[in-house]
């Protein structure tokens, strides 16, 4: 029994599942997960000092590769200033400045501590502001897992949420109402029929957690001229699309001002930072200014605000946007040329340092779409790439991230590698 086995059986005894996140946990995939002991650039190395090339970054925290010396630097300088103060400190305001500098639609800006706290935020303070209660999310699309977004769709587009999670309350779960990604009639059609009822309208404007699905242009103008018209809030959920698709995120590729952004991810650069911003005269309804009440004790972390600052600083430098994409690019379009060669279906995309690919002819663009993909060639990709040392996420339904620490001759390596392993899925199917 290896390393990495031993310590699952040691983590089930004590932490639920074996793991502090459930994807981890390798369900989908089987097999056991990787315990990672370090990371550096764009490889991590497990408990059996097997090395890997990453494509998961953090879940695409990792934008400049693991371990930058400048963002270590960064907080190793502040931690010995003190690891945490329950007040405020200069670097919050640089922090929330450089944001708003690269995303001007966020006028005013709330830390927390993590992307759940960020969405959850942003819908009480949607609420308290337009003085309604329901709420529109999209099937497939994820926003962390408060209470009101742990719901999924009934048989009927304009059916209320059901509880996909025990512990929802009916009650509280009946005020979202989910619809299907991408489908400006049904979008159409519930505010047609109950938009003066609708707080907001919360979109991950590039999906990533039912693998990559961009909205379309139809479907965004819709979302912001809907919204508009009825009074609602327009939430870009920019957890995982800010500054990882563009510097300025899904919305300077949309061209759309949201009302609210959430943030999270890169601005930590590998610590627990979030954020959510808009409007300032939505945001001056949070406490202390106004009745809609938002706190916490870390929110600010002056060790966690270090690394932010350093890698928005990194990613503000010239050219790297341009290389991120095209390493991304040369991976992604690399991936769907070799397997088609080896006569799989399979298709991919990508925006920026975020890519997406999937077992299945076409290109997907809602939740119905991506359940169509083949879930066992997957199984066995994941786990042929796992043998030769590259690491993808372990679901079908996540994303994929490059960062600036994966070289032409990374990407080089794992496309050879890809090639056998298609090769490989090819011969015993």
């Amino acid at each position: 029994m290896n390393n990495n086995s031993k310590l699952l059986l040691q983590a089930q005894k004590i932490i639920p599942g074996g793991v502090n996140s459930p994807v981890r946990a390798f369900g989908s995939v089987s097999g056991v997960p990787r315990f990672i002991h370090e990371a550096k650039d764009a490889h991590v190395w497990d408990e059996e000092q097997v090395q890997y090339i990453d494509y998961i970054g953090s879940w695409g925290t990792a934008i400049v590769g693991h371990a930058h010396p400048e963002v270590v630097d960064a907080v190793c300088h502040a931690a010995q200033n003190g690891l945490s103060f329950g007040a405020p400190t200069a670097d919050e305001i640089c922090i929330a400045e450089m944001i708003q500098q690269i995303m001007p639609s966020m006028e005013k800006i709330r830390l927390v501590s993590s992307g759940t706290e960020a969405t959850m935020s942003a819908i009480r303070l949607a609420r308290g502001f337009t003085g309604r209660d329901n709420i529109i999310k999209f099937e497939g699309c994820y926003h962390g897992h408060s209470d009101s977004l742990l719901v999924k769709a009934g048989s009927g587009l304009l059916t209320f949420g059901h509880p996909s999670s025990a512990g929802v309350p009916k009650d509280l779960s009946r005020h979202t109402i989910v619809l299907p990604y991408n489908n400006v009639a049904a979008l159409e059609q519930l505010f047609a029929q109950q938009g003066d009822s609708i707080a907001c309208v919360i979109v991950e404007p590039i999906a990533g957690n039912m693998n990559m699905i961009p909205a379309s242009n139809e479907f965004v103008q819709a979302l912001r001229s809907l919204t508009d018209k009825y009074g609602s809030i327009l939430i870009y959920d920019e957890i995982m699309t800010g500054f990882r698709v563009a510097l300025g995120g899904a919305q300077s590729i949309h061209g759309i001002t949201p009302d609210l952004t959430t943030v999270g991810k890169v601005i930590g650069g590998g610590m627990p930072v979030a954020a959510f911003g808009g409007r300032a005269d939505i945001m001056e309804c949070i406490s202390p200014l106004g009745n809609v009440y938002q706190a916490g004790t870390l929110s600010g972390n002056p060790v966690c605000v270090a690394a932010g600052l350093k890698t928005l600083e990194i990613i503000q430098r010239d050219g790297f946007y341009r290389l991120l994409s095209a390493r991304t690019q040369e991976l992604s379009e690399g991936l769907c040329k070799l397997a088609r060669e080896a006569g799989l279906p399979f298709s991919s995309r990508h925006i920026g340092g975020m890519f997406g690919f999937y077992f299945i002819t076409g290109l997907p663009e809602c939740y119905e779409d991506i359940q169509k993909a083949d879930l066992q060639l997957f199984k066995q990709f994941f786990h042929a790439m796992l043998a030769r040392g590259v690491l993808f996420a372990p679901s079908a339904f996540e994303a994929g991230f490059v960062s600036a620490a994966h070289s032409p001759e990374i990407i080089a390596d794992t496309l050879s590698l890809a090639a056998e392993a298609f090769t490989e899925i090819s011969r015993e199917i």
